[in-house]
């Protein structure tokens, strides 16, 4: 509520939605310079992917390799990318976690993960 009853501050109102633009834009930029790893295998194959949750990079131990089964490695992989994906959602929650009040709340922006 407004103090005393008066009608809002439409310029203070539009200097609000700006500076929280900004910080959604900001933390965005953050996201995608930041990233994550995850791993699967006791370490064998380990992911990264930046904290909007592109695939940068891929690392198999050879240990993981046996020719007569791709199955288990194709898992691994799978789980790998898949924590390092978990991160980056974690990631984005503490980025952008704090601006969701500001914006009208969890799950109310289409293409945000909260």
């Amino acid at each position: 509520m407004i103090p005393g009853g008066g009608q809002p501050d439409m310029q203070q109102l539009l200097q609000q939605a700006q500076k929280m633009q900004q910080d959604l834009a900001t933390a965005q930029e953050e996201l995608a310079r930041a990233e994550v790893d995850g791993q699967a295998g006791g370490g064998l194959v380990k992911a990264t992917v930046t904290g909007s949750g592109e695939l940068r990079a891929l690392v198999i131990d050879p240990k993981a390799v046996d020719p007569e089964d791709t199955e288990t490695l194709a898992d691994l992989v799978v789980a790998a990318v898949q924590a390092a994906n978990e991160n980056a959602q974690a990631l984005q929650q503490e980025k952008l976690g704090p601006l969701a009040p500001g914006l009208g709340g969890g799950g109310s922006i289409p293409g945000l993960p909260f």
